[in-house]
C-alpha cells in the first residue's frame, strides 16, 4: 500500500486531530486515513457521469435472462 508523510503540520492542528481520534475510538493515523477517504469520495455529479457511461457502453447489449438459473439453484 501506498504512504504519504506530510512535513510541518502545526502543533496545535495535531493535537486537534488526536482529540477527534479519540473521540471516534481511533488512533491519529485511523482518523487521518478516515478524513482522507471521506474527502476523496466521488461528489454526486461525478457518481451521475460515471453511472451514465456504463448506461451508454451497456445500451443495446444482448443479455441473458437470468432468473432460469435462480429458479434452478433454489431447487437444489
Amino acid at each position: 500500500m501506498a504512504q504519504i508523510l506530510v512535513r510541518d503540520l502545526d502543533d496545535v492542528l495535531v493535537e486537534r486531530l488526536k482529540r477527534q481520534a479519540k473521540r471516534h475510538h481511533r488512533s491519529l493515523q485511523g482518523e487521518v486515513k478516515a478524513i482522507l477517504i471521506e474527502s476523496a469520495r466521488m461528489t454526486p455529479e461525478e457518481m451521475i457521469a460515471a453511472a451514465e457511461g456504463w448506461q451508454r457502453r451497456l445500451a443495446g447489449g444482448k443479455f441473458s435472462d437470468s432468473s432460469r438459473l435462480v429458479r434452478e439453484d433454489r431447487g437444489r
